[in-house]
């Protein structure tokens, strides 16, 4: 099955893909299905037959929050099937809900025998995956148990515990062993002449560590931002603003990306033991909090849904690394990137429990800090966080390589990340012939969210904790930084800014996008600004649909290549932030009007990224095969792109 044939159901942490007729499959790779929740799978057969066949589908399930289908038993011209079979689920709190309704066509009466097979695998996420791992699980024990309503399946390894219960009403007449482990309920359901009959079924994914924080005990819970409080509700509270500007593909867009956003919010405990609401990455790979992603989520939303980056920033400094783990390449001070609950990262079979894997997280937490400042005008959350932002401060100069080496550095992780900015995957970092640099890297795009995030701090030293000589000293490491910057990476050559520095210092000579970052921290004078924004709307660079996250015509370019060829929406959209900056107006309207195509042809839904084929190879956007949709940053890039064309300029998101 691929990808675009799967229908996704996601909120609150919780997401199903089942395929057109309803069905889960258990399926692997690239896209997955089967009903999620914390990085496991806790339904992985979901197979529905009628009169003992698979039923044809008439109407494949739809698209939004509620997956409706419509299924017809084997027929024939001759004698048309008996009766029809409407499905419709949905997912909520840990929860898949499924309604059958079987109607009859028939004006005498009849039976049909409804059969539901039915298994759980408890598979972590990372075992699905295509990438060839092979994990061990020891002393692993699955359970079946029959209840007079359903099953309940049941896994355990030593302390981990986890359940699926399955209920029906009405209940099965029976359920039966399969030989597979997997369980078949059974209804025979009497039908009058032209009459129905309904079943509805829950599942209920109880996982480790039950009780879930989706569902947190009133007294212990901050009521702004409990589930359906503050940042849920803000979500699709006042309409956006609308003026001149404004045309109505971004309208629709931006109203998608707040639908989707408000789906993809997952619970997590802040400093105060709270419950939090913030982004998660993207579905499927994704839906768990990403530092980076829920960073950037919040800066592009700050303008018209504040509350998000309030939670975002409560619940990265309640994971704020405060001793140093090699493991996890955490640091006193350090933003964490990748923050999971599943079994794997239980156990440490993977690094993610709780990982530091990100160079850029903590500057981007500091700018986000700032920015929710500017947009508020509240200072409480700036004075909450004070000694947060500090100890990141601290973290750039003492661990992240601004005292050693003047820019922010990082390692590849064996086990874990080779890239640590924005573009991660292996190989995204590399010269223009595609040779990836050696040793430490000091990643451009890094620098020029240290150099914001050094201002921004400053600005909150004198205005917020009334200590001057701080934001001395980090004024002056800011204009250092910038001089330093602008003499080191720029590529007289190419007058363009290299990727990144390698660990000898060589320029990684790649033209890329993450120039555009640079543009939105403001680290370039105004001439090279000018210059840079120009050069990203070159055709090379871009495709009609948006730039490039590599500039066509080099040896290391590839248009179906996630980082060195794709075009993002959340990198187009930091750009057109970028290019508004430094006064390049036009040039943003065209990022924008060539992202709200994109989007019109995907129903207004911004996937994570599509290929680099140009508009005029082809008239469509041709899609990136393993991109996440939705995907928080991409559903927040269209309300950044109404920041850049000028519906809105009062914040952070456009700086001065």
């Amino acid at each position: 099955m691929t990808t675009a044939e799967h229908r996704l159901l996601f909120h609150s942490g919780t997401f199903a893909a089942v395929g057109p007729s309803g069905d889960i499959t258990g399926a692997r790779g690239p896209m997955p299905d089967g009903l999620f929740l914390r990085d496991a799978r806790h339904l992985s057969r979901w197979q529905l037959t009628v009169d003992g066949a698979t039923p044809t589908v008439l109407v494949p399930a739809s698209a939004g929050p509620v997956a409706a289908s419509v299924l017809s038993p084997l027929g024939s011209r001759a004698e048309p099937p008996g009766h029809t079979v409407f499905r419709e689920q949905s997912v909520r709190d840990g929860t898949l809900v499924e309604r059958i309704r079987v109607t009859s066509n028939r004006a005498e009466p009849e039976t049909a025998r409804l059969a539901l097979t039915v298994d759980v695998d408890f598979a972590d996420q990372f075992e699905l995956r295509w990438d060839h791992r092979w994990y061990e699980k020891p002393h692993a024990v699955r359970t079946r148990t029959v209840r007079a309503d359903g099953v309940e399946f049941g896994y355990r390894r030593r302390e981990w515990n986890s359940r699926t219960v399955v209920t029906a009403d009405p209940p099965p007449e029976a359920v039966e062993e399969t030989g597979s482990g997997a369980r078949r309920l059974v209804w025979l359901l009497e039908l009058e002449p032209r009459g129905s009959a309904e079943l509805t079924l829950k599942v209920t994914a109880h996982p480790h560590g039950d009780p879930d924080p989706a569902d947190p005990d009133p007294a212990n819970s901050d009521p702004a931002t409990a589930p359906g409080g503050e940042v849920a509700d803000e979500l699709s509270a006042e309409p956006l603003p609308q003026d001149d500007t404004m045309w109505p593909e971004l309208t629709r867009s931006c109203e998608q990306g707040l639908s989707d956003l408000a789906g993809l919010l997952v619970p997590v405990t802040g400093p105060d033991d709270e419950v939090l609401r913030v982004p998660a990455a993207g579905v499927p790979w994704f839906l768990a909090f990403f530092g980076r992603h829920a960073l950037i989520t919040s800066l592009f939303a700050l303008p018209y849904r504040p509350a998000l980056a309030t939670a975002t920033l409560r619940a990265l400094a309640a994971t704020q690394a405060t001793e140093l783990d090699a493991s996890r390449i955490a640091q006193p001070g350090k933003i964490v990137h990748e923050v999971r609950r599943g079994e794997l990262a239980h156990f440490q079979q993977v690094p993610y429990g709780n990982y530091y894997g990100s160079v850029d997280s903590t500057p981007l937490f500091l700018v986000l800090l700032g920015a929710c400042l500017e947009r508020t005008e509240d200072d409480k959350l700036a004075r909450r966080l004070e000694q947060h932002a500090r100890a990141a401060v601290d973290w750039m100069f003492r661990y992240g390589g601004l005292d050693e080496s003047g820019y922010l550095l990082y390692r590849p992780d064996e086990g874990g990340l080779a890239n640590q900015s924005w573009k991660d995957s292996p190989g995204a970092i590399c010269f223009a012939d595609g040779e990836r640099p050696s040793g430490v890297v000091a990643a451009a795009a890094a620098q020029g969210y240290a150099y914001d995030a050094l201002r921004t701090t400053a600005r909150l030293a004198r205005s917020v904790w009334d200590d001057a000589e701080y934001a001395g000293r980090l004024a002056i490491a800011a204009e250092q930084l910038r001089v330093r910057f602008q003499r080191d990476f720029w590529m007289p050559e190419h007058d363009f800014p290299a990727l990144a520095l390698d660990g000898d210092g060589r320029r990684v000579d790649a033209l890329a996008s993450d120039a555009g970052h640079l543009l939105w921290s403001g680290i370039f004078d105004q001439q090279r600004g000018e210059t840079v924004g120009r050069r990203l709307l070159e055709p090379d660079f871009f495709s009609g649909w948006g730039i490039r996250t590599l500039a066509a015509g080099q040896p290391a370019y590839h248009p179906l290549s996630y980082h060195r060829g794709g075009v993002w929406p959340h990198d187009n959209a930091v750009i057109a932030l970028g290019l508004a900056r430094y006064g390049l107006h036009n040039q943003a309207l065209t990022v924008a009007r060539a992202l709200t195509g994109m989007a019109g042809h995907n129903g207004y839904r911004l996937p994570e990224v599509i290929a680099g084929y140009s508009a005029e190879e082809h008239r469509e956007p041709v899609p990136y095969p393993h991109a996440c949709s939705p995907q928080s940053w991409a559903a927040a890039a269209p309300l950044a792109l109404l920041t850049a064309t000028g519906s809105r300029t009062d914040a952070h998101c456009v700086p001065a």
